[in-house]
């Protein structure tokens, strides 16, 4: 698996841009048809992705000067803007109620705003990896920055998958859970493998699942 990667990482990059990009028409058109609030949140996530992606497989291109710094930091700014939309997924996957919703859509807005200051406070250095020149978070990133950045990684993953489990109980269909079990899976396999120097990588895998069990739940949900 390592030597794969190492071989092909700018070719993976570009293919799972194009993947997102793909997941994000679909999401859209989703919702123009529908108007399910589900297919709109997962336009918004598939926006944030895409860039993320794209953002990786230019950088050999770009350089490392500070064309590839600034598109960075809006890389990681839009990660912590969008990535908490996982909450509201998981709110109007399950059907809250209105005052369950606006709490969740409440804690969705705190952690957004965490996310921005984190995207912002966080030290970019350069990094070239599998053939892809990009930008990662230094040692000179604050304390609390580090906190909310593992907060986004799996404190709002784990809620998806729990909520993932209830939508299996209730609504007879393992799509959510599959999309949060293995963006759990594919987060944690590069440390359990010993390849955490390309966990960048193999993250990108477990989104691309993700948002494709995303887009299959919209789907089911608002044929049902």
């Amino acid at each position: 698996m390592r030597d794969f990667l190492l071989q092909n990482g700018p070719i993976l990059a570009w293919t799972i841009t194009a993947f997102h990009a793909l997941i994000l028409v679909l999401a859209l058109r989703g919702f123009r048809k529908t108007r399910e609030p589900l297919y709109l949140l997962l336009t918004l996530l598939c926006f944030g992705l895409c860039y993320d992606a794209l953002i990786q497989a230019l950088g050999t291109a770009l350089g490392e000067g500070s064309a590839l710094r600034f598109f960075s930091r809006f890389r990681f700014v839009f990660h912590g803007a969008l990535i908490p939309l996982l909450f509201p997924i998981c709110a109007y996957g399950l059907n809250f109620r209105k005052p369950w919703k606006t709490a969740v859509w409440v804690l969705t807005g705190a952690v957004i705003v965490l996310g921005i200051a984190e995207g912002f406070a966080t030290q970019l250095v350069p990094e070239s990896m599998a053939g892809i020149l990009r930008m990662k978070s230094g040692e000179g990133t604050p304390g609390w920055a580090r906190g909310v950045s593992m907060l986004l990684a799996f404190g709002t993953i784990i809620p998806v998958i729990l909520a993932g489990i209830a939508a299996w109980i209730r609504q007879k269909t393992p799509l959510l859970l599959l999309a949060g079990l293995l963006m759990f899976a594919f987060a944690a396999l590069g440390p359990a493998t010993g390849n955490l120097d390309l966990n960048f990588l193999i993250t990108m895998f477990g989104e691309v699942f993700l948002v494709l069990f995303f887009l299959l739940y919209a789907r089911r949900k608002a044929a049902s």
